[in-house]
């Protein structure tokens, strides 16, 4: 089993500084673009074997429109369970319109984006992310990994589902200061929209795959999740690095909204297919925890982000988890005989620990986490 270290170097100094002294300048225009970079560190160079394809075909899939399916309509139910089960066992993703988001507050959410991310480095390192831990401010090189760096820069902060708690808006006004109380604002509300349409969504799996439709609703009431803002420079050489490398999500469920540059690729049947961007759209993909909770039986989606040489591409991910003491564990009508059990109970914080200290998420991660597991409860 391949078990990356914690202790993994730093990209050298020179390379920090030139990534971001040169892609932090912010232009005073529309699509705010920083200055587009003439030489890329070998450190963001991804093997051959790996390199993306820039046309990519297109991934035709059917949207499913939840508010037909919450009418309580038995054919559109029908027809949106069978959808999503087709497509969360062949590949792990599928749309959402129709979702009941207020439009306005999704295009103050991506305002924002560009915000925070054209500021100056060192007011963006107020809320620099620690090592081992997954929220705060992030570039390429706030990490343990020395290779195959991701051409991006993120902000990822925690959001409870817990009502009484304010804990978006607080951690901006705490690590940011009183200015900032605005951005907490508007992404606590966001993140209280996607925090509600992924249980909208879960009544959505659970009928699909046959189990109680309030059974993953119930199980996520309360969640503990995370929500991501995705800033993707333009970069020189686009056909040699990668906004984000292949992997599956190790969280539940992802809720993406992408701006309208095209980036986000899935993997299908062995090809990389392109997702345009759909302004009214939700992008859906099932993580690792979910592929856990439906033992086996829907794929968590493999997916990576390349980048361009032109403009910023950005996007907003919400990634749901289940609250830390929840055991992660699939309901007994997923567990048959042509079907045993896949994976051991687990809590999500200790999935979260191994992915931020000893394995770099891949699409193998649940696999070699239950391994992982297993010797670690054998010893």
């Amino acid at each position: 089993m391949q078990v990356l270290s914690p202790s993994m170097l730093f990209a050298p100094p020179n390379a920090n500084e030139s990534f971001m002294n040169e892609n932090k300048q912010c232009h005073d225009n529309t699509t705010s673009l920083p200055l587009q970079i003439t030489n890329i560190p070998s450190e963001f160079i991804w093997p051959e074997h790996e390199k993306p394809c820039l046309t990519p075909p297109k991934l035709e899939v059917p949207p499913i429109d939840l508010k037909a399916f919450l009418s309580n309509d038995p054919n559109s139910i029908s027809n949106a369970c069978s959808e999503v089960y087709h497509a969360c066992k062949k590949h792990g993703f599928f749309l959402v319109v129709n979702h009941g988001v207020d439009n306005k507050l999704i295009a103050q959410a991506h305002k924002l984006v560009d915000e925070f991310f054209c500021m100056q480095l060192s007011e963006k390192q107020r809320a620099q992310r620690k090592m081992g831990e997954h929220c705060g401010y992030a570039n390429s090189f706030i990490g343990r990994f020395s290779s195959k760096l991701p051409w991006k820069e993120t902000l990822s902060f925690r959001y409870s589902g817990n009502n009484s708690c304010k804990t978006v808006e607080d951690y901006f006004v705490n690590v940011m200061g009183e200015d900032f109380r605005q951005f907490g604002s508007v992404y606590q509300n966001y993140c209280e929209a996607m925090s509600n349409l992924s249980l909208s969504i879960m009544e959505l799996l659970g009928m699909s795959l046959g189990v109680d439709k309030e059974y993953f609703r119930n199980f996520f009431e309360g969640n503990d999740s995370v929500m991501r803002l995705n800033y993707y420079p333009p970069c020189k050489n686009p056909d040699l690095a990668l906004g984000t490398g292949p992997h599956c999500d190790p969280t539940s469920l992802t809720i993406l909204h992408q701006d309208q540059v095209e980036g986000l690729q899935v993997l299908v049947d062995g090809i990389w297919h392109s997702v345009v961007p759909k302004e009214d759209a939700f992008v859906v993909n099932i993580g690792d925890t979910f592929m856990a909770l439906s033992n086996g039986i829907f794929k968590s989606c493999l997916h990576r982000a390349i980048v361009n040489d032109k403009i910023v591409r950005k996007s907003l991910a919400f990634f749901l988890c289940p609250n830390e003491d929840k055991m992660v564990t699939p309901p007994k009508e997923l567990i048959t005989k042509e079907n045993p059990r896949k994976y051991p109970n687990f809590t999500w914080p200790s999935l979260l620990e191994f992915t931020q200290k000893y394995y770099r998420a891949d699409e193998r991660t649940l696999d070699v986490f239950s391994m992982w597991l297993q010797e670690k409860t054998s010893t």
